[in-house]
């Protein structure tokens, strides 16, 4: 079971990559967008993955754990954020660290509904 968390989880790191890097490519700003879009999207995953494997420790373990631990990176947002601050952007700090959890919980709220639909 470690192991496949653990191979989850350089799964999710490695997509998160991939995002973050086309959603960058794609804008000039230099903004975190694509960091706050794999928080947004992780959560709703985990959301999802919780209402449709709650009987399934082990299962959810690898999707939970493992890939949406490896995907996700809130340190990454909150340290975009503090930068943000560093070069007086505080505007867009607020947005990005404000709007990344107030998304986040969204989204995981949401995937938990569509889950639940889903698992019912």
């Amino acid at each position: 079971m470690v192991l496949l968390i653990a191979l989850a989880g350089g799964l999710g790191a490695v997509c998160r990559l991939v995002v973050d890097g086309m959603v960058r490519a794609r804008t000039s700003l230099g903004d975190p967008d694509g960091i706050t879009l794999v928080n947004v999207t992780g959560s709703f995953v985990l959301g999802l993955a919780t209402a449709l494997l709650a009987a399934g420790g082990g299962a959810l373990a690898v999707v939970g754990a493992g890939f949406c631990g490896g995907y996700t990176t809130f340190s990454t947002a909150m340290v975009d954020g503090v930068n943000l601050l560093r070069d007086g952007r505080v505007g867009r700090a607020l947005v990005t660290v404000g709007g990344t959890l107030v998304a986040s919980v969204a989204a995981a709220g949401l995937g938990l509904v569509v889950g639940g639909a889903l698992a019912g």
